[in-house]
């Protein structure tokens, strides 16, 4: 069974409150100049802010953030954030792989950014209301 996608809008006003709230002021999430110095396309969001929304997506199928049990992922491709109004799109997808007895339900999930995988063996864990 696939769950609803679930779409965010990513733009670099999104990177800089990210950053004031982790402390992660590395340039590459926000300067193009040292970016594309160090052999990135562009300026990138941040792994934890990518994972963060997939998070989201995964608690709000649970239904409620204590309902889930186990996240885990991979990252695979960088999500490049334009400097523009629009930003970008991560798209975030789920198929139920297995409903245990006990109220459990294991998700495969995929996170997309321009159709591109931005996230390998992401899954996660999520308790079942009954």
């Amino acid at each position: 069974m696939e769950l609803p996608a679930k779409t965010f809008q990513v733009t670099r006003a999104d990177l800089v409150r990210y950053a004031g709230a982790s402390g992660d002021f590395n340039p590459i999430h926000w300067s193009d100049r040292f970016a594309t110095k160090v052999g990135l396309p562009g300026v990138i969001a941040h792994g934890m802010f990518t994972m963060a929304l997939v998070g989201r997506a995964i608690t709000e199928w649970a239904g409620a953030p204590d309902a889930v049990v186990d996240y885990n992922v991979r990252f695979t491709r960088p999500v490049v954030v334009p400097d523009d109004d629009q930003g970008t799109e991560i798209e975030v997808t789920a198929v139920v792989r297995e409903v245990t007895e006990d109220g459990l339900t294991r998700l495969e999930v995929t996170a997309t950014c321009l159709g591109e995988k931005v996230l390998s063996q992401a899954r996660a864990t999520i308790r079942t209301a009954r």
